[in-house]
């Protein structure tokens, strides 16, 4: 298993082509391999190709734009074959945030039959879809199961793997452990990130390490899971924090201490 880092990370730093091409060089520097592309501007395939080659990096994920997922599916597989990646990834499914629950259901259930014949695409490409959660998916139940039961319950594995992001879940009132034990076998990219209480004694995201995520444990379980690539991501850092790419550093420094592979 090995670790990689999570490019929205550094989103305000990837948002030209020049930023871009600097910000893999630094991400490269700092001692990372993999990354997983999101959060970026807009890219041609063979330009990513390029610039991953020239920095010695691999992207085994990203995450895509849903709208081109389910309308450009066949475009969208041609240009992760061309940059090497075999996941194609989704950040959630647009509109859980709404206030309205049923509305929100109605969403989730939409969701399942727009994405099945993307996803079948997907699927025969020898490509694997990505499912990325954040702490709602765990407040709504559908049919009596919460939107990550509901979902794993409607997709195969073939169809769909689920990249845990293990801080959403733990703000969900979950424990991590039992998320990994439970999608065994359906977690080829995982995200690390973490995060601790403020003034406020709300959570906020910090560096790996610097917060209360037991990442020793659940690296175990994940290499158990059959997990191959986890990605450090930080989704914010706060005025009184060093940059984004200090907290990578921070973040690949802490967790190679604890013997993860980079």
């Amino acid at each position: 298993m090995k670790i990689g880092a999570q490019l929205y990370t550094i989103h305000d730093h990837i948002k030209t082509l020049e930023d871009f091409s600097e910000s893999l060089k630094k991400v490269a520097d700092i001692g990372y391999t993999y990354v997983q592309v999101s959060g970026s501007c807009d890219f041609e395939a063979e330009w990513l190709a390029e610039e991953l080659k020239k920095n010695g990096l691999v992207c085994p994920l990203t995450h895509t734009k849903y709208e081109r997922v389910l309308g450009e599916t066949d475009k969208v597989i041609a240009e992760h074959k061309i940059f090497g990646c075999d996941h194609i990834g989704i950040g959630g499914i647009p509109g859980l945030g709404v206030e309205n629950v049923e509305e929100r259901i109605a969403k989730v259930r939409g969701f399942v039959a727009d994405a099945k014949p993307a996803v079948k695409k997907i699927a025969d490409a020898g490509l694997l879809f990505m499912y990325h959660n954040h702490h709602r998916e765990y407040f709504n139940k559908i049919d009596g199961k919460n939107i990550m039961e509901f979902l794993s319950d409607e997709f195969t594995p073939n169809e769909m793997g689920f990249t845990l992001d293990t801080y959403w879940a733990k703000v969900a009132g979950y424990d991590p452990l039992d998320e990994i034990k439970r999608l065994s076998g359906r977690l080829p990219c995982v995200h690390f990130k973490d995060g601790k209480l403020d003034e406020n004694g709300e959570m906020r995201f910090t560096w790996c390490g610097d917060g209360v995520l037991d990442f020793e444990a659940m690296g175990d379980a994940l290499i158990a899971a059959g997990t191959k690539y986890v990605f450090v991501e930080q989704d914010k850092t706060f005025p009184d924090e060093p940059d984004p790419f200090v907290c990578l550093k921070k973040s690949r420094d802490y967790l190679k201490s604890l013997g993860f592979e980079f």
